[in-house]
């Protein structure tokens, strides 16, 4: 193995304003929660204007600094082999560790202050831009700010509306403090704060007893994955500390000094190994991998807005992006390098296959599209797994625009066309006719979806196949292919089902009320000792007072959403 001094050749660059003030893409929204909290109920907004405000601002540094960054790479392309040596990056080190030819490396930009000390050993926060962060940074600010934009109306009326903007800003806010994280500490910190908002949002109307249990399992599911990333990050801390305190003068909590002990040949396999599957625990968890891949479908029981952030950006690609950050752990703790079947491999396999064949028995559209996201995260998985380290992160980014476009669709159509019902079999059906808009979004992201050329799916799916193919899994490759052709075949179930044939149930103005949208055998309705007044309401009108007795109060009754929740769980 190289050593750390010879495996790069970092330019010195001068960093923008942006670069070096991108903590404030994080503190923005966090404020912007504070506000929310205090103020919100006497804005006129409700405190939905600084959850959009704050997420807006935070869009505009992401650009800037996205932009300053080309520019960075623009002049790095451009500035010869002057420079001194550094050891940071993760694709320049893995191709100086083969042997390949290394170009100039772009030094990350870090901004960081002493958070606590403890027996010496200090603590940072800060922010810690370079290219995955910067195109995490760019990708959570925008697909939140477009789902704050599309929360506003959606859940307009809502008893708990205030709340709801607090906990979206906050969960925004999470997940960008994560990305930024230049130490373990503050990754942990994002990560918890992400986990707990998303309890709060998936939970958010918990008078119903199936919202509420769907909170509870997602919370302690996920819980149950942490306990793997404060394992791992207690052997890397105590694997690599001494190592980095002698080479780097930093301490094991150091992402950067993490990447480099990994792969400077000091460390223990044996710890490099343990430290991988503990941490990789954590990521299926989160992410949602097979076998803690059942908390995901159950989060639909939140709104439409939270399933769409949730499942495109935020905290279903935490997991992957965890495996990204520190790749040099798992490149050998796993022995990727060397063609070896590593376990990230195995279960991103497996959870492709298993999550697509559980989408075709769902005729719930969100939970079709929930099973999806599982499938696809198992694609990312599986690129990481096999050394596809650049096309398992392009499919990040492209996966979050076409999968937050369909969630949001779906919420279009159950609030407009379905009676605030997503069952594609009893409520749907002729639906292209009334909602043209709605129908070419649609099919447009799931052109993307199932990777349809020259749709952004196709080329960063494509991408994983191949590498896996090239680097001699082949039983994965066509494992890889395989997915792909049943992610067609139930997204063209789910279209036809949605948008042809003949219009059924609340579609066709036939409203049966019978239960919440999700099916009976799914559902645990909540009862009181009042009589629940269930009206019969015209096709596209929000029910009256369906469940406001035992759940909401009259303040839901005039918001489409109530059917959300009513109706549905949605």
């Amino acid at each position: 193995m190289l050593a750390a001094e010879e495996t790069y050749k970092a330019l010195e660059l001068s960093s923008g304003w942006f670069m070096e003030n991108a903590w404030l893409i994080a503190l923005i929204p966090a404020v912007a929660f504070a506000l929310i909290i205090a103020f919100g109920k006497k804005m006129p907004f409700k405190g939905a204007e600084f959850g959009l405000v704050s997420i807006g601002a935070s869009l505009v540094i992401a650009t800037g600094a996205g932009i300053q960054w080309m520019q960075r790479t623009d002049s790095a392309d451009h500035g010869g082999e002057a420079a001194q040596g550094a050891f940071n990056g993760i694709r320049g080190a893995l191709r100086a560790a083969e042997g390949a030819e290394v170009k100039p490396f772009i030094d990350p930009v870090v901004s960081q202050w002493v958070w606590w000390q403890n027996s010496g050993l200090e603590f940072g926060i800060g922010s810690h831009i370079d290219g995955l962060s910067i195109l995490l940074l760019w990708l959570v600010a925008f697909i939140s700010f477009l789902v704050q934009i599309f929360s506003l109306d959606y859940v307009r009326g809502d008893r708990r509306y205030t709340h709801f903007f607090a906990a979206l800003t906050l969960f925004s806010s999470g997940m960008l403090v994560m990305v930024m994280a230049s130490n373990m500490v503050q990754l942990i910190l994002g990560w918890e704060i992400m986990g707990l908002c998303s309890f709060m949002l998936i939970g958010h109307w918990w008078e119903d007893a199936y919202n509420s249990h769907s909170a509870l399992k997602a919370f302690f599911t996920v819980r149950v994955g942490d306990v793997g990333l404060l394992i791992g990050t207690a052997i890397l801390f105590f694997g690599s500390n001494q190592w980095a305190i002698d080479n780097l003068g930093t301490n094991g909590f150091d992402i950067r000094a993490i990447q480099a002990w990994a792969l400077s040949g000091d460390g223990s396999s044996w710890t490099l190994l343990m430290a991988s599957v503990t941490l990789f625990i954590a990521a299926i968890g989160k992410s949602g991998q097979f076998p803690f891949h059942t908390w995901l479908p159950d989060a639909m029981a939140g709104p439409t807005p939270v399933s769409s952030l949730l499942h495109s950006s935020t905290m279903v690609v935490a997991g992957v992006f965890l495996v990204a950050r520190i790749y040099p752990v798992f490149w050998e703790g796993f022995n990727i390098g060397n063609g070896g079947l590593s376990f990230i491999a195995i279960i991103g396999g497996i959870t492709i296959v298993i999550a697509a064949l559980l989408a075709f028995v769902q005729d719930d559209i969100k939970k079709v599209l929930a099973y999806s996201t599982v499938s696809q995260l198992g694609y990312m998985m599986l690129g990481l797994g096999t050394g596809a380290w650049l096309p398992a992160v392009f499919h990040v980014f492209t996966h979050a625009f076409f999968k937050c476009c369909l969630f949001l669709a779906a919420g279009s159509i159950s609030h407009s066309g379905s009676h605030h019902s997503f069952d594609m079999k009893k409520d749907m059906g002729g639906l292209r006719k009334f909602m043209p808009i709605t129908f070419g979004a649609w099919c447009v992201s799931t052109l993307a979806l199932t990777g349809v050329i020259p749709f952004a799916g196709f080329w960063s799916k494509d991408e994983i196949i191949d590498n896996v193919g090239d680097a001699g899994y082949t039983f994965l490759f066509w494992v890889g292919l395989f997915g792909a052709a049943l992610t067609a075949m139930y997204m063209t179930r789910a279209t036809y089902l949605t948008f042809f044939g003949d219009p059924r149930g609340a579609a066709a103005g036939i409203h049966h009320d019978a239960e919440h949208g999700y099916a009976t055998e799914h559902r645990e309705t909540l009862v009181t000792a009042a009589t629940i007044d269930r009206e019969l309401v015209t096709a596209g009108a929000a029910p009256k007072s369906l469940g406001a007795a035992a759940a909401h109060g009259d303040d839901h009754g005039d918001h489409g959403d109530h059917g959300d929740h009513g109706d549905h769980g949605d």
